[in-house]
């Protein structure tokens, strides 16, 4: 199969939830012989410089970018107001994007074309125009139902009440375009449910992000004091929202009963709010080089996350590596992951400062948590896997067209 990858950020280095979604699955593809080029925007606010590439993404076939200026400014955010359109949508529209999607589409005949979120919907019209391939959406997320979680935890009124608008024209944004897509791949069969209840009745199925296990070997941290860790992008609302909680609600609790018990932060593009937090033992990373290596230094991995939608990419890399994870109910939605057997949950201050003394109390338990959530990716979220079963659903689409080509053209021989 000839397979286009439509994507609205660059997806390496592997250092974010979407870039390891979409590079392992197409690498995956690759691997069983399937063609996949890849046209992505570069984006001012995930930039990265493909002119250092060197052969880290030599499963695409071909690779196009165009840079994409998609900064969130005071000032556009206000002038969106006076628009009908979703601010997360309107920063992703670009004439040179859409011109460079026509020439490829005009030049190459695709079996697939793979849109990597609903953002990308943007661009159907110039699709249906210039090609008869079979259009898939793979949701990485709902995209309004992160927004409506923002909202509803926002305790500033105007924040609250723009959020709300943003979250409204986000639904009336996906809801328009779920009829235009062949097949929709959901990262979730929570997401699926509720796409269907959207209104999507056509070919759905699950599939959710799949790791390449063997990059991801546990090491024993070197620190003799126990060491909690936090890495995720330290620009994203929910993740800000999380760990602020955490750090107001739950960290002096946990500081006060463990005062050896070092946190360490990670993650790219942090806040002066962040940069500037002055609690004693904890450690502000910023962006790291290699987040695996960040993880495995650290014993217990934190995920406090309340709002968000499809699956947190980071606590399966967590458990990949045999790290205990604690998060929210939030936070392991769509991980097939059983409190007390490969995860810890915990929703609230209480909960999160008695996961983390089971953790020092007992040892074995933990040793035992460890070892069934690096069995659980394993076994269930494996990347060559998914790409083997996204490959049989695509062959299932192409076979229902070439079928439906050929008795349309019987009919009218017959005619």
């Amino acid at each position: 199969m000839k397979i286009l990858q439509l994507c609205k950020k660059f997806p390496y280095p592997l250092n974010d939830g979407e870039s390891i979604a979409v590079s392992y699955l197409s690498k995956g593809l690759s691997e069983l012989g399937h063609t996949v080029d890849l046209l992505s925007m570069n984006t001012t606010k995930h930039y990265t410089d493909t002119s250092s590439l060197n052969g880290e993404v030599s499963y695409f076939n071909s690779i196009e970018t165009v840079d994409v200026d998609n900064r969130v400014t005071v000032m556009g955010a206000a002038k969106n107001l006076f628009t009908s359109k979703a601010y997360h949508i309107s920063r992703f529209e670009s004439k040179e994007y859409r011109l460079k999607l026509e020439k490829k589409l005009q030049t190459n005949t695709y079996d697939i074309i793979q849109l990597e979120t609903p953002v990308l919907s943007l661009y159907l019209d110039t699709i249906k125009k210039y090609s008869n391939a079979k259009v898939v959406l793979r949701a990485h997320n709902i995209e309004h139902e992160i927004w409506d979680r923002v909202a509803s935890n926002e305790s500033s009124y105007f924040k609250k009440q723009y959020l709300q608008i943003c979250s409204k024209r986000l639904r009336a944004f996906e809801y328009k375009h779920l009829a235009d897509f062949d097949a929709l791949a959901a990262i979730t069969s929570r997401d699926l449910e509720s796409f269907k209840r959207m209104g999507f009745n056509k070919d759905g199925f699950v599939l959710p992000v799949g790791l390449d296990t063997k990059k991801y070997q546990k090491m024993k941290p070197i620190k003799e004091s126990l060491t909690m860790s936090f890495i995720g992008s330290l620009d994203w609302m929910p993740n800000i929202h999380g760990l602020m909680w955490f750090l107001d609600n739950v960290w002096p609790i946990i500081h006060e009963q463990n005062p050896k018990i070092v946190f360490h932060i990670a993650g790219k593009n942090p806040s002066d709010r962040i940069k500037n937090i002055k609690l004693k033992n904890v450690v502000i990373h910023g962006e790291v080089d290699d987040a695996i290596s960040f993880i495995n230094q650290h014993d217990v991995m934190i995920v406090p996350l309340f709002s968000g939608s499809g699956m947190r990419v980071k606590i399966l890399e967590g458990m990949a590596l045999g790290k205990v994870v604690i998060t929210t109910t939030i936070g392991a939605e769509g991980i097939e992951a059983e409190s007390g057997e490969e995860i810890l949950l915990a929703n609230d201050k209480h909960q999160f400062t008695e996961c983390v003394g089971k953790y020092l109390s007992d040892n074995n338990e933990i040793k035992r948590i460890s070892k069934k959530a690096r069995t659980l990716v394993e076994n269930r979220y494996d990347y060559l896997f998914n790409a083997k079963t996204l490959a049989n659903q695509y062959k299932s689409l192409i076979s229902i067209r070439k079928l439906a080509t050929k008795n349309e053209a019987n009919i009218n021989h017959v005619r």
